[in-house]
């Protein structure tokens, strides 16, 4: 391995103070995960209380946390990947799927999508609770979320046109160097 400048070595290594931030957001993640119990639990509870109208806003609640840890989870493992140090886990049986060819522009386009889904579940949370919500709170949410898949569509069109999918060759990772 070539040995590097020292001030180029310097700032390579400044990757590392990215991770702090990685292993801030498993925290953040324990605490969705725990707060997806308690509403679990909360949920079961009042189970025969609850009008199918309350129980469906409490789904989408926990499912929203679910959309949530989601976004965690591709933040933290690709961002980790794609900014700080290989993960290795090449041949896990449970390394996932799409690890291989994240990169920048694909974690962004992920991260976009994962937008849209959470802001869709809350529109619709907002459109179940009408009578809870203003016409211009429900006006703001409506674009919002048009502008959020606006947004991930664009995201969509300059990952694929930065990385073009050649017909017959096998998909190469795209991860940074």
């Amino acid at each position: 391995m070539p040995r590097l400048h020292p001030l180029s070595h310097i700032i390579f290594t400044s990757r590392w103070l990215q991770l702090p931030l990685y292993v801030g957001l498993i925290f953040v993640q324990g605490l969705y995960a725990y707060r997806f119990i308690v509403e679990v639990f909360e949920l079961l509870k009042s189970a025969n209380k609850l009008t199918e109208t309350e129980t469906m806003m409490s789904v989408l609640g926990l499912i929203d946390i679910v959309l949530i840890s989601n976004l965690l989870v591709m933040v933290i493992i690709g961002g980790y990947e794609t900014f700080v140090s290989r993960l290795k886990l090449t041949g896990h049986p449970d390394e996932p799927e799409w690890l291989g060819r994240v990169s920048a522009g694909t974690l962004k386009t992920k991260l976009a999508l994962s937008l849209v889904s959470i802001s869709s579940i809350n529109l619709l949370r907002t459109f179940i609770d009408t009578e809870h919500q203003t016409d211009h709170t429900i006006m703001w949410q409506v674009i919002i979320v048009f502008l959020f898949i606006v947004s991930a569509l664009i995201t969509a069109i300059i990952d694929r046109i930065n990385h073009p999918i050649v017909p017959g060759k096998e998909a190469k990772s795209r991860v940074l160097p």
